[in-house]
């Protein structure tokens, strides 16, 4: 089944796939050889001035959207109580209040992959390339670690590009948008700052491509996600994966079900 949509497909947002768009996605806009059948990326259109490095941000986070299971440092492999022949036996009285089986945060290490178009020779960093993921969205160490770097981005002279395919979450922060809109691309140019480009789009709407910010005079690849996104679909056999006869997570508003319905 080909991709389906004109723009974002609603069911790669689903929580137990879209880390794997995530991870497609930095990679094929970088340089993927098994998608350049399918959609331009990145390197080849920056050489010789610009290379594209993979960068990761680690954080620490206790899991508070779903149920982390951890293995215990000490595991009681005998049921039975053991009775040392030296203590004599003693009557207990039994406690009235007997415990509740709870569950405590484990610790997540989160890894976070992001691009950085970096200068040939001096490796200095002129454009930052974040695609969100949903715990830059949500209240946590997630947004936190994420907010920390886009403020020290933004108060430097490196550009930024801001991706948001995801529907869940607050959107990251921005004045004088005053619209409600499914998905975002924030493009904004260092010596441009603080006026930057915000393209706004809903599911029904293809994605549309923009511009690479680079520096002053250099010739800049527009970025195509939406072929870019058909192209991991097709790479990635999600048609195989996605059961188009249950709803996205999340879910479409019953206009939108009636499109998509119709699509499919």
């Amino acid at each position: 089944m080909p991709y389906p949509f004109p723009g974002m497909n609603a069911y790669l947002e689903d929580p137990e796939l879209w880390p794997g768009v995530h991870g497609r996605l930095i990679v094929a806009m970088s340089d993927d050889k098994l998608l350049r059948i399918y959609a331009d990326y990145l390197s080849p259109q920056l050489r010789p001035k610009y290379f594209v490095a993979i960068e990761e941000r680690i954080y620490q986070t206790t899991g508070d959207d779903k149920l982390l299971v951890g293995i215990p440092d000490v595991i009681v492999q005998n049921s039975q109580t053991a009775i040392n022949p030296k203590i004599p036996n003693i009557a207990v009285a039994t406690s009235a209040v007997q415990p509740k089986t709870v569950i405590v945060p484990i610790p997540e290490i989160v890894k976070e992959r992001y691009l950085e178009v970096r200068k040939v020779g001096t490796k200095e960093v002129v454009t930052v390339i974040e695609i969100l993921s949903p715990k830059n969205k949500r209240t946590g160490e997630g947004r936190n670690a994420y907010d920390n770097k886009r403020q020290r981005v933004l108060g430097s002279s490196t550009h930024l590009v801001e991706i948001d395919l995801l529907r869940v979450g607050e959107p990251m922060l921005v004045f004088g948008d005053g619209t409600h809109n499914d998905y975002r691309i924030l493009v904004s140019r260092g010596e441009n700052r603080p006026q930057s480009d915000l393209y706004v789009f809903n599911v029904q709407d293809v994605i549309p491509s923009f511009p690479l910010p680079l520096r002053t005079g250099d010739s800049e690849p527009f970025v195509d996600l939406q072929n870019l996104l058909a192209g991991i679909y097709d790479c990635a056999s999600y048609d195989l994966v996605i059961d188009y006869s249950q709803e996205p997570l999340p879910a479409l508003s019953e206009v939108e079900t009636a499109w998509a319905d119709a699509l499919l």
